[in-house]
């Protein structure tokens, strides 16, 4: 089974940046990255095919950016102009490998079955 790793989070001053990275044991159609608050659903943000191609949920894409290094079989999101309420825990994850998710079924929405992999999730705080 695909396994997931993340790195990368931590704490951080309202202004920052921070990367998230989500290395994969292997190969996935689609990976992306989500993130729950306490007391709060688990919310999209972006996912992105091995092709590279992307899909941000509405207001995510002016601040993060999803990205995919395949020689590393990672996937690394971008967190620029951070905010108190991005503080959250943070997931990867990914379809599992057997599933060609591509285009409209590579999407960010909550829930989306095919993105059934998680990574043990990273905590980001931030602070103003």
């Amino acid at each position: 089974q695909l396994q997931l790793v993340q790195s990368g989070g931590g704490s951080v001053q309202a202004g920052g940046s921070l990367r998230l990275s989500c290395v994969a044991s292997g190969y996935s159609y689609c990976l992306g990255w989500f993130r729950e608050d306490q007391g709060k659903e688990r919310e999209g943000i972006a996912t992105i095919e091995w092709t590279g191609s992307t899909t941000y949920a509405d207001s995510m894409q002016t601040r993060f950016t999803i990205s995919i290094d395949t020689s590393k079989n990672t996937v690394y999101l971008e967190m620029n102009n951070v905010q108190p309420e991005d503080t959250a825990m943070y997931y990867c994850a990914a379809a599992p490998p057997h599933l060609v998710v591509t285009g409209s079924f590579c999407h960010p929405g909550v829930p989306n079955e095919y993105l059934n992999l998680w990574g043990q999730g990273t905590l980001v705080t931030v602070s103003s």
